[in-house]
């Protein structure tokens, strides 16, 4: 029997919702088309009625770390990938990139100056930061939030990131999946260096029907239609981005479907939190032309954002893994900051939560929101960033680099946390 750390978790809510900024945008015509619709698999409230924290699913405190980039806040990051998903290597060097702003700005307020930047590693434990890898000019959004990062054989690397906001209109809350080109080297002691920018381009717009638009959110959270990750499917060679979303249309209704077999009063409200993972795929080899499909996933009445969704393989599993926060939980639900994940048989498949609630990764509850934004990689690697913690002394701090690298162990429906490496540290 596995030993319990803590109860059932139960902390108060955070008082915390991102304001939407007031009035519609102007919509372009949409550069893909939907698909047919189909059954999408459901995390309920049924699912999510218990979490526990355990040992196999709470990471251990963090009351210090070593900041990465003294000058820079650092948070949601992801490494540099080959085309089928392993760890990509430029000359013997990694690379990861990360969502970047000037420590000139506050830590609430870095969301508003996000860029991208790139920091390379030998060993891929001890990080120098590099610059912006593109004409900050040239691309998309007001700011460039979160996505994923693809060399081919032939050098070329694929930027996937989401264009938020308009330069022309300060930071709204618009989102637009976007990606652009470039190539790295790395020679003599200068480490990895950029050349052959390449356009920027617009893959997707939510389409209000599988996704909401910015025009059809309702409640307090901001809506969602961001953090493109590309994923290649083993079984079919077919190529695709995966992304956070919300589910379309101006009617919230709940089925019966996202409730469960338990016997609940919905508390109202709970229906403005419409959480999807969607999935859009590529139709043509430059990676430029994207075909939106239905979700992979849906948490209509469950949860309003379920982040930087991913995929990892494991012989015939497909391990689907999101990020949320307690307070985009549904009313009625307490969830805590953390990994959650869905095991299937295939890409479309019947996806089913993990340790029967979804719950993967939790922040120890004596510091529920020390770190954020978990990436798995191959081989059970997890990373993420140093959020808000307390120090040995008890004081509170900030966070904003690379947080310790835990390692999970993935068998069928469950996992269990195996190990923790230093920070930030990645491996092929």
């Amino acid at each position: 029997m596995k030993r319990t750390k803590s109860s059932k978790f139960s902390l108060t809510k955070l008082v915390l919702a991102t304001a939407l900024l007031a009035g519609t945008f102007i919509q372009l015509p949409s550069l893909v088309s939907a698909a047919e619709t189909t059954d999408t698999p459901v995390w309920s409230r049924e699912d999510v009625q218990d979490f526990n924290l355990t040992e196999d699913n709470t990471a251990p405190n963090i009351d210090s770390f070593t900041d990465i980039a003294p000058d820079y806040w650092v948070w949601d990051t992801w490494p540099l990938r080959d085309r089928d998903g392993s760890i990509a290597k430029i000359n013997g060097y990694y690379v990861t990139f990360a969502l970047t702003a000037s420590k000139e700005h506050t830590w609430s307020g870095r969301h508003d100056h996000a860029v991208i930047r790139y920091f390379y590693s030998k060993n891929g434990k001890d990080w120098t930061m590099g610059e912006v890898p593109y004409d900050k000019e040239k691309a998309l959004g007001y700011r460039q939030w979160a996505g994923s990062a693809m060399m081919e054989k032939d050098g070329t690397i694929h930027l996937f990131y989401t264009a938020t906001g308009r330069k022309d209109e300060g930071p709204t809350f618009e989102q637009r999946l976007a990606k652009t080109t470039f190539e790295m080297d790395a020679k003599g002691k200068s480490g990895i260096t950029v050349s052959n920018n390449g356009d920027h381009v617009i893959l997707a717009e939510a389409d209000g029907e599988y996704y909401e638009t910015q025009e059809q959110r309702t409640g307090d959270i901001l809506y969602s239609f961001r953090d493109p990750w590309f994923f290649q499917d083993p079984q079919t060679g077919e190529e695709y981005i995966i992304f956070e979303g919300n589910s379309g249309g101006f009617d919230k209704t709940l089925e019966d479907k996202h409730i469960g077999d338990i016997n609940e009063i919905v508390p109202d409200g709970a229906e403005n939190y419409n959480g999807n993972i969607g999935i859009a795929k590529a139709t043509n080899d430059e990676l430029t032309d994207f075909e939106l499909m239905a979700p992979l996933l849906e948490a209509n009445g469950v949860n309003q954002q379920l982040e930087r969704p991913h995929i990892v393989t494991k012989g015939d599993d497909y391990y689907l893994f999101t990020i949320s926060h307690q307070f985009t939980f549904a009313p009625g639900l307490d969830g805590p900051d953390g990994l959650y994940g869905f095991n299937a048989n295939s890409l479309f498949g019947d996806y089913e939560p993990l340790n029967d609630t979804g719950l993967v990764v939790a922040n120890p509850e004596e510091d529920p929101f020390q770190a954020y934004s978990w990436a798995v990689l191959p081989h059970g690697q997890v990373i993420s960033f140093v959020n808000e913690f307390h120090d040995e002394d008890g004081n509170f701090q900030q966070g904003g680099s690379f947080a310790p690298t835990l390692r999970i162990n993935l068998k069928g429906d469950t996992t269990e946390i195996t190990n923790v490496m230093r920070e930030g540290e990645i491996h092929g």
